[in-house]
């Protein structure tokens, strides 16, 4: 089963971020078969870490609800919040099988909130156009599966509205965010 996790920091917990850096990375390692994506966002001056999105395949909704809440920076209070979807990996890659590489261009978390009104009402399945810009795209679901809550997707693009473009079906959606994003991992 795959899953999104995306925990988004709390204002001011750089200093605490910084200082687990390693335990964080070391937690990380112990996923790294599982792991489809991952890597931090960034806030509106395109440097201030904002948050982390990690997508994984784990075995089950207890799994991923022990990786994101077990996680050092979860644990110490980095985080604000915590939003963990089952995710589908409609291009059944990683972000490491991205042909575009791990440079070049701006990159964007795209996350798509399914309207109440539209819940069950699946939108966006199918792959957009430009597939060649897409580093991981798919539905976010219900914990059974069967019922779309919206779309995630990672993407390089020229800025956020492009990015925002890979939502064809806008008005599905009663909200969107988009946000820079990087990829992630520990430095070579």
């Amino acid at each position: 089963m795959e899953f999104l996790c995306y925990h988004r920091d709390r204002t001011g917990s750089l200093p605490l971020r910084d200082a687990l850096t390693e335990a964080h990375w070391a937690y990380m390692d112990q996923y790294a078969e599982e792991m489809i994506a991952r890597g931090p966002t960034f806030g509106e001056d395109g440097e201030t870490v904002s948050g982390s999105v990690h997508i994984l395949d784990l075995p089950d909704a207890g799994a991923a609800r022990a990786f994101a809440f077990d996680e050092p920076n979860y644990q110490a209070g980095v985080y604000r919040d915590v939003m963990l979807r089952r995710w589908r990996n409609v291009l059944g890659r990683t972000m490491w099988d991205f042909p575009g590489g791990r440079t070049g261009g701006d990159r964007f978390l795209v996350i798509g909130l399914g309207a109440v009104t539209a819940v069950g009402q699946a939108v966006d399945l199918a792959l957009p156009p430009g597939r060649d810009d897409l580093i991981a795209y798919g539905p976010l679901l219900s914990d059974d599966g069967a019922t779309w809550l919206g779309t995630a997707a990672l993407v390089r693009a020229p800025d956020p509205e492009a990015a925002r473009a890979v939502l064809r079906t806008p008005d599905a959606y009663a909200a969107v965010e988009v946000h820079d994003w990087q990829f992630g991992g520990r430095p070579s």
